[in-house]
């Protein structure tokens, strides 16, 4: 008989995430207008030189056993778009907390909508001249920033504070 293995519970979900993977679909979205940019893969907007909030879409899946709170779709999750020195970029996805049990859900984004808004600001900071783009309205529940890590951060543009 084999040994069995150690169980390891899954670490929790991040607070907040960058998603290089996705650096290559901005890239092409700005060849277009023959921006070239880079990632900056460090979390911290120390040497920044411009930074602007905005919203993706996603959903949201709560791994609590306990917890009967399951999935939620979010057309407001919290992002932070920073621009830096030599054609530097990055965004910061924040998380958004279960309802029921309010910990912190794993988060699976829309690529389209995160790709779509990174790249529009890199282009309006470039100086591209486009008209602001009208975003079709997503049918999600109301957002409730107690449940947003991204207005806890003073990042979310739905934030009371």
């Amino acid at each position: 008989m084999g040994k069995k293995k150690a169980f390891k519970p899954k670490p929790p979900p991040p607070c907040s995430r960058m998603y290089m993977s996705l650096h290559e679909n901005v890239a092409v979205a700005l060849s277009k207008y023959s921006i070239t940019t880079q990632f900056h893969n460090n979390d911290s907007g120390e040497g920044s030189t411009r930074s602007h909030p905005t919203f993706i879409f996603g959903r949201f899946t709560c791994d609590s056993k306990a917890c009967p709170g399951g999935v939620w779709l979010s057309g407001k999750i919290a992002t932070l778009i920073r621009q830096y020195p030599n054609d530097g970029y990055n965004a910061v996805v924040y998380s958004q907390r279960c309802q029921k049990c309010e910990k912190l859900g794993r988060l699976q984004i829309d690529k389209d909508s995160y790709v779509d808004r990174v790249s529009y600001r890199i282009k309006k900071w470039n100086g591209v001249e486009m008209e602001r783009p009208i975003y079709k309205e997503k049918t999600t529940k109301p957002h409730k920033s107690w449940l947003c890590e991204g207005c806890k951060r003073g990042v979310c543009k739905q934030s009371s504070s």
